[in-house]
């Protein structure tokens, strides 16, 4: 025989039902409170302190801001950026088609082609830019004359001129980088993809071109676009070759004037709005390759600016009713 258990709410009156039988009690309201961060408060404070200071600094440093203003679109410093422009495009699109070269004979199974790849990504990676551009620049030490029986023959300072030695410094150099982005893109291909082509009589070189490399783009473009806005910053090296780009356009303004500071502060927003809008590029470009791995695309900023309205909008103005 089993105990009865007292089914009556402690604190009420024996006998006294407050919900009829059957009846669901309804939930008390939750008043959320929320945990209070002090520490996230203290950073901001400091955070905005220390921009206000650094702000405050800059007013009162000797600055001429009027010049900044006034050679942001000064016509020299336009044509320079655009040579920028000109010198990271060119170098970028030879860079990609020599990488993937360098790529597919990385991964040949012909040793010669499989170590001359290895041979040239060790030497362009592990050598500075920089000391490559000087190094294309001072080639007529070497070589005074660039002979090619029967094809051409002329004075190698007149063949190696600053867009030449610019180019060609850029451009080998990130071939190198593009290579390993490339063979990684090809990698993460899946081998049965190669062996149904060969299945279905296609040659290495066919199924290279149709199958696997229009798969590996959308592991190769993304940090493609990466490496296009870190050539944009890159090209400031070819100062040194003399070739008349951004940062050298703005340096002979600045050596003229005597306002050495504001043009690199000009230089610098130029390199900024040129890397931004790239950046931007970019993120849309991921976003495109993206829809192959994700079930659902991130919202784009855009979008995340509606959400963020729509949401705001269809806010009750007043609690929650009990």
């Amino acid at each position: 025989m089993t105990d009865k258990f007292d089914k009556t709410p402690a604190g009420s009156p024996a006998g006294q039902v407050s919900v009829s039988k059957g009846a669901t009690p309804a939930p008390e309201n939750i008043k959320a409170i929320p945990v209070r961060h002090v520490g996230r408060w203290i950073s901001g404070v400091v955070v905005i302190g220390l921009l206000i200071a650094l702000g405050y600094a800059f007013s009162q440093g000797n600055i001429q801001w009027h010049a900044v203003g006034d050679k942001l679109f000064d016509s020299t410093v336009v044509a320079g950026a655009g040579r920028t422009l000109l010198i990271s495009v060119l170098a970028m699109v030879l860079g990609v088609v020599l990488g993937v070269v360098l790529a597919v004979m990385r991964l040949s199974k012909n040793p010669v082609t499989s170590w001359v790849a290895w041979l040239y990504i060790w030497f362009f990676r592990g050598t500075p830019v920089y000391v490559q551009l000087l190094l294309w620049f001072n080639l007529a030490l070497i070589f005074p004359v660039l002979n090619i029986p029967f094809i051409y023959k002329d004075e190698m300072t007149d063949v190696m001129t600053p867009f030449m030695c610019a180019l060609l410094g850029l451009a080998l150099n990130e071939a190198a980088y593009m290579a390993e982005i490339c063979r990684a893109g090809i990698q993460s291909v899946d081998e049965g993809q190669t062996e149904a082509s060969h299945a279905l009589g296609m040659t290495q070189g066919r199924t290279m071109r149709r199958v696997v490399l229009p798969q590996a783009l959308r592991v190769i473009i993304p940090p493609t676009g990466n490496e296009f806005i870190n050539m944009l910053k890159t090209s400031s090296l070819v100062y040194a070759v003399t070739y008349n780009e951004l940062l050298r356009s703005t340096s002979q303004i600045g050596s003229t004037s005597y306002a050495v500071m504001e043009m690199l502060f000009v230089a610098s927003i130029w390199y900024i709005v040129m890397t931004s809008v790239f950046s931007v590029g970019q993120y849309y470009l991921e976003r495109r390759y993206a829809r192959g791995s994700l079930r659902s695309l991130p919202l784009t900023p855009l979008q995340r600016v509606k959400a963020n309205l729509a949401a705001f909008s269809n806010r009750p103005s007043g609690g929650a009713s009990a």
